[in-house]
């Protein structure tokens, strides 16, 4: 039997596979800004904010950086409740 892909939402339709997630953080500092940037000029930022404030960066395993115009604790009470509905 195959196991279903749990999708977290990242806002305004937008989801990701949960197991593909290595981080969520707020975009706010120096060396996040950084990050957004190269991976801006490396073509491996996402923009999924829909033109809104980011308000989180997600970071998957394949280095990519996804934009959230959700807030980093609300994604990671999301990502938790995925979680412990896995496992039950």
């Amino acid at each position: 039997m195959t196991e279903r892909l749990k999708l977290l939402n990242i806002g305004f339709g937008n989801s990701i596979v949960c197991t593909r997630v290595v981080s969520i953080v707020n975009p706010g500092s120096s060396p996040m800004r950084r990050l957004r940037e190269d991976a801006r000029n490396d073509h491996r930022l996402i923009d999924a904010t829909q033109g809104r404030k980011t308000r989180s960066l997600i970071i998957t395993d394949s280095n990519h950086v996804i934009l959230s115009a959700i807030q980093t604790e609300t994604l990671t009470q999301r990502l938790e409740n995925i979680e412990l509905k896995s496992d039950a």
